[in-house]
């Protein structure tokens, strides 16, 4: 079973936003704000994906390519909120299900352009 969101102290700190972003989210109905002291990592700006499982299943999976707000820590806290809620392919994460919800954060490098179909 995955963990919950009680006793994370463990977790990777990007890993830990995005956990909190959506519990914030189906508590509060809105998105919170990027903690005050980001890891100098979470400044800068990329493309981050956030894939959800349970039961190791996927259950939502939402992502950027190229970055849409200012920071990482913002394109967690956007992406996370949408992989829990917006994912056409699933219904929205509900409260209850938080405790059994996996959650995986990728962060993009930059595209980097391919000169034939062979690379």
């Amino acid at each position: 079973m995955a963990k919950g969101l009680e006793g994370n102290e463990d977790l990777h700190p990007v890993i830990q936003l995005a956990r909190d972003a959506i519990e914030g989210y189906l508590k509060e109905g809105k998105h919170i704000s990027p903690p005050e002291e980001l890891t100098p990592d979470m400044r800068e700006k990329a493309g981050v994906f956030v894939c959800l499982k349970k039961d190791g299943e996927l259950r939502g999976c939402i992502g950027t390519f190229q970055p849409t707000t200012d920071s990482i820590a913002e394109e967690i806290i956007q992406n996370a909120v949408s992989a829990a809620t917006d994912d056409p392919r699933f219904n929205g994460v509900e409260f209850h299900e938080l405790k059994d919800i996996a959650c995986s954060v990728d962060v993009l490098t930059e595209p980097v352009a391919v000169a034939d179909i062979k690379d």
